[in-house]
């Protein structure tokens, strides 16, 4: 039933009552390891109702120790060294539904589960609902701790470093991070004590712009700077820039070791691609989609959505390195790969697959289709 719901939700399908429609699917049946039509039908959406709302907390917390064991199994080798992204979005709620808050910067009551990502691979390690808030300093150190912590317990020797915004700077959480020799970037909110510190690197910005630098011209520092909440000083980047609208200032603060250029421009922007991830997760695959009245429901919806997005990253990872495929959107693989008519009939000693000869993509369908017969059962 859990594969049958995840592959719905790959091939574009993730209401619940698609079962109904789909159950007697030939495609579906066969995926599942039915005969195309002489096997039983699929489950219909109440069934799969009662599954969601079956798994209670304790079940759950496995379910998601069993994802981060998923992540460390994916890998042939064990990395030297892995950066994890971890970020939170809003999923609107349109009910009662459990953990829901009113959020005033999105302006809607909402979710706001957590998303950790490898930036390196794009792999899943975590998804986690919470309540549509900004965690704080304790619930962050808390998440760290566990997922972390299930790494290291495969991984004893690699190198982690976490990224995340500026929330996500909380002096519990690096001050853990610090404690267990994990690298951390994060954002750092400007305040009028770090913008009168950076008051020369913003006047020689200003200075260089007026002198033909360019139209945008930035500049790098970084100090040793406590706020009141922090027990120690860490090491602050500033990244100061004067352009047409005047300047801007970005601060983060970090335990690693460089260039506060390369640091700021190559570790720590290139973040953004977490949005990426999360967009692939959420709006081609829909994990929004959780109107379960019950927390424990939604949270294991957003497992199987989790399932659909590995199902997703490992089709496009068997594609060519230098193919189109490659870099394929999950929507554009499943619009071009997966929804694909054909006409199935079933014979007493082999299954016949007939798809329309006027199908543009068949050469990498085919190439497809030939890496996954090289697979181990």
């Amino acid at each position: 039933m859990i594969r049958y719901r995840a592959l719905l939700i790959a091939a574009g399908y993730p209401d619940g009552n698609d079962c109904d429609a789909l159950k007697s699917d030939p495609a579906f049946k066969m995926a599942v390891g039915r005969l195309p039509e002489s096997g039983a039908d699929l489950c219909s959406q109440p069934t799969i109702s009662r599954l969601e709302n079956l798994p209670g907390a304790v079940a759950l917390k496995r379910m998601m120790a069993a994802m981060v064991e998923v992540f460390c199994d994916s890998f042939e080798e064990v990395p030297r060294r892995i950066v994890l992204d971890i970020d939170d979005t809003e999923d609107r709620v349109h009910g009662g539904q459990q953990l829901a808050l009113f959020n005033a910067y999105y302006d809607s009551r909402c979710f706001q589960p957590i998303h950790i990502y490898e930036a390196t691979t794009g792999k899943p390690v975590a998804i986690i609902l919470r309540p549509g808030k900004t965690p704080d300093g304790a619930e962050v150190t808390l998440v760290l701790r566990h997922v972390i912590g299930r790494i290291r317990a495969r991984w004893p020797a690699v190198d982690i470093v976490v990224r995340g915004d500026s929330h996500y700077a909380r002096t519990q959480a690096m001050a853990w991070c610090e404690r267990k020799r994990i690298g951390y970037i994060f954002g750092l909110a400007g305040n009028p004590v770090l913008l009168g510190r950076v008051g020369d690197l913003a006047e020689d910005a200003a200075l260089g712009r007026i002198g033909g630098e360019g139209d945008k011209v930035r500049r790098y520092g970084e100090l040793r700077y406590a706020a009141k909440s922090w027990k120690t000083e860490r090491r602050v980047i500033a990244r100061v820039e004067a352009g047409p609208q005047g300047a801007d200032s970005r601060f983060i603060v970090t335990n690693l070791a460089g260039l506060p250029k390369s640091l700021y421009e190559k570790v720590y922007c290139a973040r953004g691609q977490a949005e990426n991830l999360i967009k692939a997760h959420k709006l081609h695959l829909t994990s929004d989609r959780t109107s379960c009245t019950k927390a424990t429901a939604n949270q294991f919806r957003l497992l199987i959505h989790t399932a659909a997005y590995w199902l997703m990253l490992s089709l496009r990872g068997l594609a060519p390195r230098t193919s189109f495929w490659r870099d394929a959107q999950f929507d554009t693989i499943r619009l071009c790969l997966i929804k694909v008519a054909g006409r199935v009939t079933e014979m007493v000693t082999r299954i016949k697959i007939a798809l329309p000869t006027a199908y543009p993509y068949q050469v990498g369908f085919a190439d497809f289709a030939g890496h996954l017969a090289k697979l181990p059962p």
